[in-house]
């Protein structure tokens, strides 16, 4: 299995991450991606990948971007730090970036320019775009759908939207990610109700740790924090939904996901 965003950096890791790494190896947890989500925080984890190569050769990769929610404290400067970042063979994508109407932590017109801006930097680079969007649809699938042929991929990163929004996405032939929204029987059932409908040559799987522990862990962990480890329970659900085989599920993302990012064997 690969997980695909992995939100390494963050400080509740800050204690155990090593560990955190050799669990997830055991529950066949063979890559992931670390989501970078402004300059500082792309920076991170990039550093994260180069320390931890010896240790754990080619496992571990990353993203460069700014997300929306960043998008208001951006430097003159940040798409060519972005650029410089991106020529590190361990920087995979360009991201985490999209919009976000639900909170407007960053003004929607930053929002907008900071997107943008980074769309056609993926698409100079030749680099897939891992994406984010709430309550943004229509202005975010905009945005994107004059680059479908100019960027090698793209990645709607935990997805959450509706049936139509789900379409529109496999229409322009996007990479759906999973997380354990999926496994939460209070907000997940409208997603649990169209998963199937994603061609299994389109599906990623990540956690987004440590964020959206699936409810779906019995005994319930001691803690709420989310981690890589979890990665079979969101299999275990899209099989329980699809009626597909675990084995099957595990062995198509993970070539999805080796694809989409170029990731090595």
């Amino acid at each position: 299995m690969i997980d695909v965003g992995v939100n390494l950096t963050n400080k509740r890791f800050d204690k155990d991450r090593t560990e955190l790494l050799v669990r997830a190896k055991k529950k066949g947890v063979e890559q992931m991606l670390i989501t970078g989500t402004n300059i500082d925080e792309s920076k991170k984890a990039l550093a994260l990948c180069q320390f931890y190569q010896q240790q754990f050769p080619n496992r571990l990769f990353s993203t460069a971007g700014v997300h929306p929610h960043d998008a208001d404290g951006v430097s003159d400067d940040y798409i060519a730090e972005l650029t410089r970042l991106a020529e590190q063979p361990q920087i995979k994508a360009i991201g985490e970036c999209g919009l976000d109407f639900n909170r407007n932590f960053s003004a929607p017109e930053q929002q907008l320019t900071v997107f943008q801006a980074q769309i056609e930097l993926a698409a100079e680079l030749n680099m897939p775009l891992f994406l984010h969007q709430r309550d943004a649809f229509e202005p975010w699938f905009n945005k994107l759908k004059p680059y479908v042929e100019h960027v090698p991929a793209m990645i709607a990163h935990c997805f959450t939207g509706n049936k139509h929004e789900l379409e529109q996405c496999l229409s322009v032939g996007m990479y759906i990610g999973i997380t354990g929204w999926l496994c939460d029987e209070r907000r997940g059932q409208s997603l649990q109700d169209i998963v199937s409908i994603i061609p299994l040559n389109r599906l990623l799987i990540e956690t987004d740790a440590p964020y959206l522990t699936p409810r779906t862990i019995k005994p319930k962990p001691k803690s709420s924090r989310n981690e890589p480890s979890y990665l079979p329970y969101i299999v275990a659900k899209i099989a329980e939904i699809t009626a597909l085989d675990p084995s099957d599920i595990a062995c198509q993302t993970s070539i999805n996901a080796r694809q989409v990012f170029n990731l090595p064997l």
